[in-house]
């Protein structure tokens, strides 16, 4: 059986040392004609959630998307020394995400709040982004919602890889909110303890595998080989 395996990117994969947020508080200004004078709520929220709450956080009316994307890609262009300079890959990513692309029958993609572009900037600043298919992800920029992501990523890889539709799907992520994505999907999950959400809140989240952090590789590929034979 094939298996589709889905990576968060901040605190997962990366530590991007708070250029996510200065990323926003960029579009925000340029949108709003002011700077923000609250920073955004992220945790595991999308784009498209974290724009629109920061304006009702400033008691304003959140702009069309429309208008939203093009000034967060603005907002996060040419970034990638930055990221170098300030952030790093996390402890095992560049390992365990080798480990999946090179599993016959495993297609490994992104599911993150983040837009497109944005990822691309985020993985690429460390090489990363060719460890993954990243045309077939789901994105920031897909819903609001980020248990919503798993259908636009579950389909961009069916059509993409012609898999039958019964494929599983398995996410990684390090938030509260990649565990209940998972459980409102349906998908299996592994948390990672390598932000600020700790093994207990991410286990009290409903996960029944949580890693402290991706140098637990075997772990890994053992919960992947066990959802991928079931």
């Amino acid at each position: 059986m094939p298996l589709i395996v889905l990576w968060d990117i901040d605190h997962t994969l990366i530590e991007n040392a708070g250029i996510s947020k200065e990323i926003y508080a960029a579009a925000f200004t340029e949108l709003a004609g002011e700077p923000p004078l609250r920073p955004a709520r992220t945790e595991g929220r999308t784009d498209r959630r974290i724009l629109a709450d920061m304006f009702r956080d400033h008691d304003a009316e959140p702009p069309t998307w429309e208008r939203v994307l093009p000034a967060l890609e603005r907002a996060g262009a040419g970034r990638e020394e930055d990221l170098r300079t300030r952030g790093h890959e996390l402890p095992g990513a560049r390992a365990a995400l080798k480990a999946v692309a090179a599993e016959r029958g495993m297609v490994s993609s992104v599911l993150t709040g983040n837009i497109a572009a944005n990822a691309r900037v985020k993985l690429g600043a460390f090489g990363l982004d060719s460890l993954l298919d990243m045309a077939v992800g789901g994105y920031g920029a897909d819903s609001e919602h980020r248990a919503d992501l798993v259908a636009f990523a579950r389909q961009r890889v069916l059509a993409a890889y012609d898999l039958p539709f019964r494929t599983p799907v398995v996410l990684v992520g390090d938030t509260p909110r990649d565990v209940e994505a998972a459980l409102a999907s349906g998908s299996g999950v592994v948390a990672v303890a390598s932000g600020t959400d700790s093994a207990e809140a991410l286990r009290h989240a409903g996960a029944e595998t949580v890693l402290p952090d991706l140098l637990e590789l075997d772990a890994l590929m053992r919960y992947l080989a066990g959802r991928s034979s079931a």
